[in-house]
């Protein structure tokens, strides 16, 4: 696993979102000894909402979920990127934070083909 998950982020708050994220997996990144494990884009505001990048190197997620065992195997989710979105999801309502979370390259593709 050398790739990366490629997370749009939706928020009304850039500021507070990306802060809060950035705390939350430097925390990961200590618990996991692990560095340089994601990265955080500008945002584009838009109809009063901030869109951004949140990109996460599969290595930490993939300590995430040994790290978490079970725990992790039983988040919402088929796949180890779709768990995470579920763990990070959770993180940020215990924060009260609005916020939504899609995987950038299902949002590029459809059945109908990619955009």
């Amino acid at each position: 696993m050398s790739g990366r998950i490629n997370i749009n982020v939706s928020a009304t708050d850039y500021d507070k979102t990306s802060k809060e994220i950035i705390k939350t997996l430097g925390l990961v990144e200590e618990m996991v000894h692990e560095t340089d494990g994601f990265v955080v884009t500008d945002s584009e505001f838009a109809f009063g909402w901030h869109f951004y990048v949140l990109s996460v190197r599969d290595s930490l997620v993939q300590k995430l979920a040994d790290q978490l065992g079970a725990d992790f195997q039983r988040l919402k989710g088929k796949t180890l990127d779709k768990k995470f979105l579920s763990w990070l999801g959770q993180k940020m309502e215990q924060k009260d934070i609005r916020i939504k979370f899609a995987i950038k390259e299902e949002m590029e593709s459809s059945k109908y083909g990619i955009f």
